[in-house]
């Protein structure tokens, strides 16, 4: 019997003991291969030894000093490596444990910014169905994952969206990338004037969309057109790369190949790369001046914010890519990977779509090719994929489509940045497997 509230309540998971390279073995001596980095997590994969020696270091040093009293040197220099790696523009860093407490920090930036300028009308926030901005009440509110969503929603601020840039799913025949892509940027000015011009704080998105739409990329000049409709009526762009940051699509920063910057950017997993929890957001020149020549003050914190032995761990994993060219790889070795699932599932019967970038990609499952309808929610084929792959040592990251038909089922592949040809035409294989044995269960042929 455990004691644990586990995810799901009747799972009988393995215990993991050791972690090595990209690798997870329980202890029944099983190994697997992490193709999903955990949730995009393990960019350098698991027990680096330079992360570890530089964890130990910070430990002997100091574990733990409240923000609220003393700052530390490592943080200092992760905020230091931050900013000179980040887009032009972006000038201070504010250090959380996660993902969530990123996004939640953000919203209130946003917030206050306005106030701060006496604009205390400018409250919402519009984001894009099919998202995802984390788990606590703020953040779950401005994504769009409706799963998620419904029960809590009486306890959700208002927040409004629109149409993902999807072009699988969205893309009219006889529409060009960069025309489909003006048509769905045009939902966000639509909506600001729907809701007043003076009375919209912020745009929430993803770059490259996670895995409640499975690494969906922007068509070009999307995000560029995004841009100039916040700067027209003066709404804050806050980028979540909370899965796709870090290096995970080839550059260190997802927004940087779409050749903008945002106002907040939000960055975590990748960024400790799963040796301690730590989440940031980046914030532009000009709303950390609002915060300065106001009330001088950012009216939030947590306790574990800035903490020494996370802040350790990002600086260690930020050096290691840095050091070992790891961008470099991830661009390889997602050449290699765009090429092996195509080879794969290209002609598959049942896969609709590959995409993604650098070594962030899925695979969209459907019923009939054709027409992209989707499997049946009830088949859960996405969990039959995981359970599948876990029985052929792999860890992907698979999801369940929406009910409404927009979206199948699909599944995320993020492997480690350290990852090589061969354990990528491993992922690949075993992968094949477990999906054609997931379709076979269900009585497809």
């Amino acid at each position: 019997m455990t004691h644990l509230l586990h995810r799901s309540i009747q799972s009988d998971l393995p215990v993991a003991v050791r972690g090595e390279g990209v690798f997870i073995h329980d202890r029944d001596g099983k190994a697997y291969l992490d193709a999903s980095g955990g949730a995009a997590v393990s960019s350098l994969g698991h027990g680096h030894p330079d992360v570890l020696e530089a964890l130990h270091r910070q430990l002997d040093m100091i574990a733990y000093a409240h923000t609220g009293f003393f700052t530390t040197d490592v943080a200092e220099k992760l905020a230091d490596r931050l900013i000179e790696d980040a887009p032009e523009g972006l000038e201070r860093v504010y250090l959380v444990s996660g993902g969530s407490e990123a996004m939640e920090a953000a919203l209130k930036m946003a917030r206050q910014y306005f106030v701060e300028r006496g604009q205390p009308g400018r409250r919402h926030v519009i984001a894009r169905r099919q998202s995802y901005h984390g788990n606590t009440l703020g953040a779950l509110a401005a994504g769009g994952n409706a799963l998620r969503r419904t029960q809590f929603s009486p306890l959700l601020i208002e927040t409004h969206h629109i149409a993902p840039c999807y072009a699988y799913r969205h893309q009219q025949e006889s529409e060009s990338a960069e025309a489909y892509g003006a048509r769905v940027a045009a939902e966000l000015e639509d909506r600001i004037l729907a809701l007043g011009e003076d009375q919209v704080m912020a745009f929430v998105a993803e770059p490259v969309v996670g895995a409640t739409s499975g690494a969906v990329p922007p068509v070009p000049g999307y995000f560029r057109r995004i841009r100039e409709i916040c700067d027209r009526y003066g709404v804050l762009l806050i980028l979540d790369e909370v899965m796709c940051g870090m290096g995970r699509t080839g550059t260190l920063h997802a927004c940087e190949q779409e050749g903008i910057r945002p106002d907040l950017l939000v960055v975590a997993k990748g960024l400790g790369g799963g040796y301690q929890p730590i989440g940031a957001v980046l914030l532009s020149g000009s709303v950390f001046e609002a915060f300065e020549q106001g009330s001088g003050v950012f009216q939030h914190g947590h306790t574990y914010m800035g903490h020494p032995m996370a802040a350790a761990a990002g600086l260690a994993v930020q050096d290691i890519i840095r050091r070992d060219n790891l961008l470099e790889n991830v661009t390889a070795m997602g050449a290699c990977l765009t090429d092996c699932l195509t080879r794969r599932f290209g002609q598959n019967a049942f896969v609709g779509d590959i995409r993604g970038r650098g070594l962030f990609q899925a695979i969209e499952l459907v019923e009939n090719k054709e027409t992209k309808a989707p499997f049946d929610p009830a088949l859960r084929v996405h969990a039959r994929i995981k359970r599948e792959a876990m029985e052929r040592g792999l860890m992907v990251y698979p999801m369940g489509g929406t009910i409404d038909g927009r979206q199948g089922d699909h599944v995320l592949i993020a492997p480690p940045f350290i990852s090589t040809k061969t354990d990528i035409e491993t992922i690949v294989d075993r992968l094949g497997a477990a999906v054609d044995a997931a379709i076979r269960s269900t009585g497809m042929t």
